[in-house]
């Protein structure tokens, strides 16, 4: 197939791997067919890239449908509660990763996890996963791409039980940044600048609640760097969430984006490499910030906390202690525990390469850096 296929084949298709065919209301539509078109006329895609984005696209249709099925099966999900939720989010590659996965091991807490993610469904109990069929497919799919792409191992490591971010909850209603961070698309990035992020995030919300339905005690704590663009919409459906914003020097923090940009899609594109990298992610991530910092003006500034990249990486301990202290949380004993004893097994790894980037390899200078985050 030379190209990534029209709506109705993509959804034929899904229907066909999940045996389901209730896909919920039409308000994801109109994205994936401004999606589609974006990929068509301006992606540039090889065949390689045609493959990895039909297969992006389809397992966000699979995830609608079995988030449905699972909505119809547990219609209890609805009366769980998402109390004072925390929110990590800031530029990419500011600490979110780290300082999400140290809160989440909390036992008060909970996380999003890859695979449920993908496939949403109440959480079994974790002693079960090894043996889930569907959790043995993610998790191969995952050790297959970091043998096939080793050097990605050291740019950001995933497996299928790690909490990750929860854009791929976005990504059902067909409204999420990820997209253009991975292909040339103007057209798209244009059309969702423009978009009500209020659905995605109620859509999101309804997932929360069926995964989290075994453990509706624990405080859900998400991560992810595009909430920086829907913080109003975000707000709106979690009227009581905490949020942290991470902070690093955007000379570093954009050359490394740019880096994990190319190294998550290489292969894919003869126009999505070097400096359209570089010019595109520079406009996305300095116009996400904008937006962030106008609307987080408007909300209680209680309801915020700053966390300094730096200062993190000196005492990861204390700066989350320091989370805890601002937004009244219990830090217990287990939690400090069980965050130490990651912290402990959390150093260099010498199966995960190290990432090295350029601004300069993107075509962008420090100084257009600097001028853009002023």
């Amino acid at each position: 197939m030379s190209t990534v296929g029209t709506a109705e084949d993509l959804h034929a298709s899904a229907t066909k791997i999940t045996g389901l065919s209730d896909f919920g209301e039409d308000d994801y539509r109109d994205g994936l067919a401004v999606l589609l078109e974006s990929c068509e006329k301006e992606a540039a895609l090889t065949p390689l890239g045609v493959k990895a984005t039909r297969a992006m696209l389809r397992g966000a249709l699979g995830a609608r449908l079995l988030a449905e099925q699972s909505w119809r099966r547990h219609p209890e999900y609805a009366d769980v509660p998402v109390e004072r939720p925390v929110f990590v989010t800031g530029l990419p590659r500011t600490g979110t990763t780290a300082l999400h996965r140290l809160l989440t091991a909390d036992p008060a807490h909970q996380g999003l996890e890859v695979w449920l993610a993908e496939m949403p469904q109440p959480r079994p109990p974790r002693e079960t996963w090894a043996d889930d069929p569907l959790f043995q497919a993610i998790q191969a799919g995952y050790q297959r791409h970091h043998i096939k792409h080793p050097e990605f191992m050291g740019v950001h490591y995933i497996s299928a039980d790690m909490v990750e971010e929860c854009w791929q909850l976005l990504r059902q209603s067909f409204r999420s940044v990820s997209f253009e961070c991975l292909a040339h698309l103007p057209t798209y990035s244009a059309w969702l600048a423009e978009q009500d992020w209020l659905p995605a995030y109620r859509r999101h919300r309804r997932n929360l609640q069926l995964i989290g339905m075994p453990d509706a005690n624990r405080r859900w704590v998400l991560k992810n760097p595009s909430h920086l663009f829907a913080l109003d919409a975000l707000l709106e459906v979690y009227p009581d969430a905490l949020i942290i914003q991470t902070h690093r020097s955007p000379r570093t923090s954009m050359a490394s984006m740019c880096s994990l940009a190319a190294h998550s899609s290489s292969g894919w594109s003869t126009a999505f490499e070097g400096e359209v990298i570089g010019r595109s992610q520079l406009d996305l991530w300095g116009r996400g910030l904008d937006l962030f910092r106008a609307e987080r003006a408007k909300h209680d500034p209680s309801r915020f906390h700053d966390v300094d990249y730096d200062a993190f990486v000196r005492d990861p301990l204390g700066t989350v202690e320091e989370i805890y202290t601002h937004f009244g949380l219990p830090f217990t004993e287990e939690a400090r525990t069980a965050m130490a004893a990651l912290q402990t097994g959390a150093g260099p790894s010498e199966a995960r390469p190290a990432h090295s980037y350029s601004l300069a390899d993107f075509g962008l200078t420090p100084e257009e850096v600097d001028e853009r985050f002023s």
